[in-house]
């Protein structure tokens, strides 16, 4: 066993991503076909015991103190750090290396693994709070939510699982930003989390779309691009680029955006018209004679139109494609699901968003359905993250 093994870690650190994450798909695979009935009822009986379980690890800063240790740790030493009852705090790290979050090296004894080291992560430890705190709520409340909505598919903003298992008549964002404690791990998870994937520039050739743009003309607008991060690595990324470089968001987004040279920031809600706009190509003769807009060349949205049902993006798309101009183009950067064989990173997002706001992760053909409804089609679909299907949608007009 030791030689497969090793045969094993060898493949994975020779492998791209993709061979990676099918590595582990096989290795679940196998670990699940040699499991008894007791075996298999043992691990999904106990899955909500693993965040519960986690989560107060983080609190005890368990991850944290063993990571940071150069030696292995002893529960003594563990006690003394953390201030917990030494029977308790054994009994939890017992359990917690049990299930491979930390390696008991002997008795009593504790050092990091991988896996302890990636919930040492300040952002990972936000995405446990986030997931355990506000989202496990609604998980916990899914069963029963579709067994009174006749297990019909949620496609209603005012009426998911948030709402009913938080007691809320908000809508998801509106509630986040009255409860900043919740807002906070949201946002310090996502912004981890994007700094550890691969870029869609990686796979979008931004230089050959931007040649020859004039540089008073709009390029780039990140329409509700959060603080920033994506233009600022544009910018760090292309720092010659001739045009306009735009953010849109809200203007509390706004108000905290980064100050990244080059790049205007601008209060836009995507639901209202697009400001930045070219020149219709039917025009008064007059006009022949004045400068006219091209509109941007690229209008940018991340993971925006997952976060709505088909009639949202509809109008979002709408109020874009009114301001584009005969060269303008659409970048929609979200998954782009497989019809078959969807990878469970992939899978468990969806059906979080169709509890917080009744929206989805798309397939090809449901990104092309619902994209010709407001006369779009598909240029191009370049993937960027093969084992999560987070690619960059290519959108240009009929």
């Amino acid at each position: 066993m030791d030689q497969v093994t090793s045969i094993v870690k060898h493949l994975s650190g020779t492998a791209d991503e993709a061979a990676r994450k099918k590595i582990l798909l096989q290795l679940r695979d196998l670990a699940y076909s040699i499991e008894t009935p007791d075996d298999t009822m043992g691990r999904i009986m106990f899955l909500h015991l693993q965040i519960s379980g986690v989560r107060v690890g983080d609190d005890l800063r368990i991850f944290n103190l063993i990571a940071e240790h150069k030696d292995p740790m002893t529960l003594e030493q563990l006690q003394a750090a953390s201030g917990a009852d030494i029977i308790l705090l054994g009994r939890l790290l017992r359990y917690l290396a049990s299930i491979g979050m930390i390696k008991e090296t002997e008795q009593r004894t504790f050092e990091a693994t991988n896996v302890t080291t990636s919930l040492a992560d300040p952002g990972n430890q936000a995405g446990i709070r986030h997931y355990f705190d506000h989202v496990g709520p609604q998980f916990q409340k899914l069963p029963s939510f579709l067994l009174c909505n006749g297990y019909q598919n949620i496609t209603d903003r005012s009426n998911t699982v948030f709402q009913s298992a938080w007691k809320t008549d908000l809508p998801v964002f509106e509630w986040l930003s009255q409860h900043p404690e919740h807002f906070d791990n949201l946002n310090q998870h996502m912004a981890a989390r994007r700094l550890q994937m691969p870029s869609w520039m990686s796979v979008f050739p931004f230089e050959r779309e931007a040649k020859g743009w004039h540089e008073t003309d709009p390029l780039f607008v990140d329409i509700g691009g959060g603080i920033g991060h994506q233009c600022a690595e544009l910018k760090a990324i292309y720092p010659s680029i001739k045009g306009r470089v735009i953010l849109q968001d809200l203007p509390h987004s706004i108000e905290q955006a980064l100050s990244t040279p080059g790049v205007e920031n601008m209060a836009q809600d995507f639901f209202l018209p697009q400001p930045i706009r070219g020149i219709p190509p039917i025009l008064p003769y007059y006009y022949c004679f004045t400068y006219q807009s091209p509109g941007a060349k690229i209008y940018y949205m991340r993971g925006i139109l997952h976060d709505f049902p088909d009639e949202k993006c509809r109008l979002i798309l709408h109020n874009v494609i009114s301001a584009m101009g005969e060269a303008s183009m659409i970048l929609i950067d979200d998954m782009v699901l497989p019809e078959s064989h969807a990878n469970w990173q992939a899978t468990q997002v969806d059906i979080t968003m169709m509890c917080a706001l009744a929206s989805m992760e798309r397939t090809e053909a449901q990104w092309r359905t619902l994209l010709a409804t407001v006369g779009l089609k598909i240029a191009d679909i370049m993937v960027y993250t093969p084992g999560c299907h987070e690619s960059v949608i290519l959108a240009v007009r009929e």
